[in-house]
Parts: C-alpha cells; structure tokens; sequence
C-alpha cells in the first residue's frame, strides 16, 4: 500500500477493521480456493503482501506448520499483532519502494494493494523477483473501471444516490494515483514479469450482507473527504447510510481479478 499521506482508507482509522472483515467475508473463500490449487503445505515459505488484516495470514500460517514461514507485510502493522506468532514474522515495509523482505519463497500473494501503489511495476517485478524457481504468484486486486457502479440496478433515487457517492470515491482514489482499470491487465503483467503459466478469473460479488457492510464502513471512513472535495453533501451521506441500514438495495463491490504465474 501507499504511505498513509496519501492512501485515502489507512488503517489507522476505526473502520479499517470493519472493511477487513468484510473484506474476509467476500474475497478469502476465492483467495483461498486458489492457493489451495497451488498445494500450499508445511514447510512452504510465503509472503504476503500488503496483509492489512489477519485473516490471509492466519489461514496461510495454518496451512505452512510449524515448519513453514509466512512474512506478512504493510506499512501500517498495526491490525496484524495477533498474527504476530509462529511461523509468521510481521514487518513493517512499503513494498513499492523498498527491497523484498527476502528470496526464494514458494509463494507471494498480494489482494487489493497494488492498485494502490505509485510503483505499481517496480513493486511486481519485487514480488517475482523474490521467488525460488517453481514459485507461485498471486495478484488479486480490483478493476472499478470494468463495473464502476454500487447498484448495477439503477432504478430508483435510493440506487442513484450510491452511485452517484461510489462516482465520488473513484474520483478520491483516481487523485491520490489508484489505478482505477488496474486488474484486467494483470495477466499482460505478469507474463512481463518473467511469469509462466499464467491465467486469471474474475469474481463480482452482486449482493450480500458483506457487500452492504463494506459499503458503510467505507463511506464512514471517507465521510470528511468526500464533503471536503465538495462531492457530497452531509445530508447525502446521512441518507446513503440509512438506505444501506434499511436492507432494501442491491449493493455490489468491483470485480476482483486474480492473476497467477509460477517463476520458470
């Protein structure tokens, strides 16, 4: 991730950990069923990258024993100190500016952070760069810019509101540098990486209670920024997070693209 100065939803802020477990909710069933095909086991050295929360972690260092490694990674570690235990080492450290916390790991995993990233290529060539011959990569991250709406069923003022404040938060992210269409290229960018093997899926979360808790505590979270920037009205956000509340839309999240490869 970007440094706090810049990254619009730090992990600092009280709702950070509301997101994570959202996050956990939609996305690590799809992460984990990929690294399971990878056949993730004892002994294997992995980092992941941009950890955020715990629950990749925890999953990973289950997975690896006792006489496996797991380094999770991010510059804020703050949400990551239960995780801080055997076999994982947590760090602090940007992984668009700095060197790889190591070599020769079996597995380098990173979800929704490079889009994020200023450095987006140097931190990719960082992660294939750090693994052993025959390792594995896994880049999931977002493409808003393939489906850029929080109700694809826009058909009343409840649904054209979200979409209208889902217009704000790209628009926040686009200036701080996210790369909005980042994910459909990530297979290209692998196989510029040096990748092999390299394939990609899609997963497009439509309607959920997972979906509707992302939602709010992410406009929660950038409440301030979006009144500031002058792209909502406090009076819009009040009325967004009681749509939300009352359960009656359809809230989806972007698309989410996983790429993987394995180093020749």
């Amino acid at each position: 991730m970007m440094r706090t100065d810049g990254y619009l939803l730090d992990n600092q802020q009280a709702e950070a950990a509301e997101r994570f477990a959202a996050f956990a909710a939609l996305f690590d069933p799809t992460t984990f069923r990929h690294l399971e095909s990878f056949g993730i086991g004892p002994g294997w050295r992995c980092w992941e990258v941009g950890a955020g929360g715990t629950s990749v972690v925890s999953w990973l260092a289950k997975k690896v024993g006792p006489t496996g490694r797991v380094v999770a990674t991010d510059i804020d570690t703050s949400r990551l100190a239960a995780a801080a235990r055997p076999p994982v080492e947590v760090r602090v450290h940007d992984v668009g500016t700095e060197e790889s916390p190591g070599e020769g790991f079996d597995l380098v995993h990173a979800r929704l952070v490079l889009v994020h990233v200023p450095d987006r290529e140097r931190a990719l060539r960082s992660m294939a760069k750090s693994l052993r011959s025959g390792g594995r990569l896994l880049i999931e991250d977002a493409d808003p810019a393939l489906q850029p709406l929080t109700c694809p069923d826009d058909h009343g003022p409840a649904e054209q509101l979200a979409n209208r404040l889902r217009q704000g938060f790209r628009r926040l992210l686009a200036d701080r540098g996210a790369d909005l269409s980042y994910g459909r290229r990530l297979p290209r960018l692998l196989r510029e990486a040096g990748l092999h093997r390299v394939e990609a899926d899609a997963y497009f979360p439509l309607s959920s209670p997972a979906c509707a808790a992302l939602e709010s505590a992410t406009i929660r979270q950038i409440r301030d920024q979006l009144v500031t920037a002058g792209l909502a009205t406090d009076d819009d956000i009040d009325q967004h997070l009681a749509n939300v509340a009352a359960g009656g839309m359809d809230l989806a999240t972007a698309p989410m693209i996983s790429a993987w490869g394995r180093k020749a």
